[in-house]
């Protein structure tokens, strides 16, 4: 079968490892282990990369000191007990023809005594601005012991059956806190100029050459650039790269920008910060080096990737997310299949947003992300029929449906609810079709892709209209149905996604789209997306929601020209938007723009063009004049249909409710439900 991107295709070594191809699933976090060790949830998270055609797979981190426990789960390699697990990861990772690393690390300062109970280690006595604990300075006998327990957890790594270690010394790491001016400051030889900035590191990967038996893969992944005052630069990494060319110790350098702090934005970027923002870092790193270099940062499409490749920035392609959103990304890009490829959105939602409150990694688009182990039988065969082909092993058998399957699916509304609904429906052999009242499909989604720096949510709606292209479903734009309409129809079943309609609050009779001279116009941010609602002049953006609905309209009032405040009852504007790493840029964007924010407040009345706001901290009163009030609020269901079809006969079990029609909420929820419709009605039924 011919390549489509012949260098994205072509085999590369690594020491003497041979790679069959240049795409690699990079370390990151999952929140996986339990107590401490790998997890059936991480065998078959890897085991689905691997398969769908991955060339190289590097575990998230394992710790190798007992002193290292910055987060709830950490997998604690210096555990014997990790060894099963190891083994079992990688003999499944193998079985497919990929090679796979495990990544080591020491957090150092970056993290909290209070899983662990020990003190904090790091170069020199540096709080670190995010985890805000003093450390205590390593002596030189706690270095050695470090350093030993790197060694021994290299060691039981190559006896578990890695084909090598990665070491971190990238944005949450001892080793890049020791190579760092701004955290070493110490007058030893480990600290100074780079040479004995670096000395831990070199003595590190000696000790593991030392211990274990070659051949053995050893690579490092550097930090090109904190992106802090004083911190290091990429001339900094490019003599640290020198040193390592000559020293014949390592095999190959993994790339990062930025640390786990002041610029975390930029190691995970969201679809605000464009693709490849980091290259400058590999493609300098490549013309210092001999040695393989692996590029990372937004790297979603093959055809940018092969770009990459062909243009000597990078030896290797580091995709993270979308190999989460879809773990056949390798074989489809690769195989002259990449449209079938769902590709990520960076909107962080799931991924790294769910690491941010502590939960397992999952991904707004791939419902069977982190749960490839539960091999859920209403989800799986979508993945495993579009791209078993390509596997190298058959693919599972795809299960029966638990019930008979009926013939006639009718789907009301095309946001992605209806659509993913449609496609489990359809992939049961219901004869399926969806009716749209809007002249295009993808609902709310698709109206926030018109938001400043948003576009990319639009993918979602073209990755499902291209699976629905190729199934049995039939798809009417433009098209309002009674319950009158649906039940001549004789639907087996009726799903409804009809989402939900903006709500007034109760200082407000109605929306006011088109004001009278002098009179305050009101509107939903639905509105202004739309165009149906053109604020001018001075506006208050009142935002209940905290996430990008309020602040993304304020961004684009304001780009329009408006005097924009954007007001909000929670500690600051935005809240929401920490989580998935938006919050800085956001705030960096409009801090150029007439753009107010109020936080802690809330809207008590509205009195012709005054509108009376009260501190909720300090019980403060204001009054201003606005020429607009724009509402990102929470919203109300649209299930009137759901009444009326009862009122025509129509069986509750044969009426199926997903996405915002059941409760109005993010994306990620109207996916879910609309795969998991037909367990749903299954449930109804019994």
């Amino acid at each position: 079968m011919s390549i489509k991107y012949p260098m994205l295709g072509t085999e590369i070594d690594l020491g003497h490892l041979r790679l069959k191809n240049r795409l690699v699933f990079s370390a990151h976090l999952t929140n996986f282990a339990k107590a401490g060790l790998p997890s059936r949830q991480h065998l078959a998270y890897y085991q689905a990369r691997a398969r769908g055609g991955c060339g190289l797979i590097i575990t998230e981190e394992l710790s190798v000191h007992p002193s290292d426990w910055p987060y709830e789960k950490l997998i604690h390699a210096y555990n014997m007990e990790a060894e099963r697990g190891f083994k079992e990861i990688t003999r499944a990772v193998h079985s497919y023809g990929a090679k796979i690393f495990a990544q080591i690390n020491h957090n150092g300062s970056q993290g909290t005594s209070a899983y662990s109970q020990y003190s904090l280690l790091a170069p020199s006595e540096i709080p670190d601005p995010l985890f805000r604990e003093n450390p205590i300075a390593v002596s030189e006998k706690e270095i050695d012991e470090i350093v030993d327990s790197y060694a021994e957890v290299a060691t039981l790594a190559q006896r578990s059956g890695f084909d090598g270690v990665e070491l971190q010394c990238s944005h949450s790491s001892i080793v890049r806190q020791f190579l760092s001016p701004i955290t070493n400051h110490r007058d030893d030889h480990f600290g100074g100029d780079i040479t004995g900035r670096s000395k831990l590191l070199f003595e590190i990967v000696q000790r593991i050459r030392d211990n274990i038996e070659e051949p053995f893969v050893i690579g490092v992944r550097l930090c090109g650039d904190e992106m802090l005052e004083n911190g290091i630069e990429i001339q900094d990494t490019l003599s640290l790269v020198r040193l390592l060319d000559s020293s014949s110790l390592v095999n190959y350098i993994n790339t990062s920008i930025g640390v786990a702090t002041a610029s975390l934005y930029a190691i995970e970027a969201s679809m605000a910060i464009r693709p490849g923002y980091n290259l400058y870092i590999p493609s300098q790193i490549r013309q210092e080096t001999t040695l393989p270099v692996i590029a990372s940062g937004r790297i979603k499409d093959p055809a940018q990737a092969e770009q990459i490749l062909r243009e000597g920035q990078a030896d290797l392609i580091g995709a993270v997310r979308a190999q989460i959103a879809d773990p056949y990304f390798a074989a489809k890009s690769l195989f002259d299949q990449e449209r079938r490829v769902r590709t990520c959105l960076s909107c962080n939602q799931e991924c790294v947003g769910r690491m941010g409150l502590n939960r397992w990694l999952g991904c707004i688009e791939n419902p069977e992300t982190g749960k490839e182990f539960l091999n859920e039988p209403k989800v799986a065969p979508l993945y495993e029929r579009q791209a078993g082909v390509y596997s190298p092993m058959p693919p599972k058998a795809i299960p029966k449906p638990t019930r008979k399957s009926k013939n006639k699916a009718v789907i009301v509304g095309g946001g992605p609810a209806g659509l993913c609904a449609a496609l489990t429906m359809s992939n049961e052999n219901y004869a399926v079709r969806v009716y749209e009242e809007r002249n295009s499909l993808g609902g709310l989604v698709s109206l926030a892709a018109r938001a400043p720096f948003r576009a990319e949510l639009a993918e979602l709606v073209r990755n499902l209209e291209y699976e629905l292209s190729s199934s049995n479903v039939l798809c009417e734009t433009n098209t309002s149905l009674s319950a009158r309409a649906i039940t001549e129809m004789k639907p087996d079943v009726v799903i409804l996604a009809t989402g939900s309609s903006p709500k007034l609050p109760y200082y407000l009779k109605t929306f006011q789209a088109n004001p009278p001279k002098g009179e305050l116009g009101t509107a939903d941010v639905v509105h202004v997306l739309e165009g149906t609602a053109t604020p001018t002049g001075r506006v208050l953006v009142f935002d209940e929601l905290g996430f990008h609905q309020g602040t993304s309209v304020s961004e684009m009032l304001a780009q329009r020209g408006c005097e924009v405040t954007v007001a909000t009852p929670h500690m600051y504007v935005g809240q929401d938007l920490g989580v998935t790493l938006d919050l800085e840029t956001w705030n960096l964007r409009v801090s150029e723009l007439p753009l107010t924010q109020l936080p802690h407040h809330i809207i008590t009345q509205v009195q012709g063009t005054d509108i009376y706001m009260l501190d909720h901290i300090t019980g403060a009163e204001k009054v201003e004049s606005f020429d607009w009030l724009v509402l990102a609020n929470h919203r109300t269901t649209r299930n009137e249909l759901c009444f009326q079809l009862a009122a025509e006969g129509v069986p509750r079990r044969n009426i199926a409710l997903v996405g915002d029609v059941v409760a109005p909420r993010r994306i990620h929820q109207a996916v879910i439900e609309g795969y998991r419709v037909l367990q749903d009605i299954i449930d109804a039924s019994a």
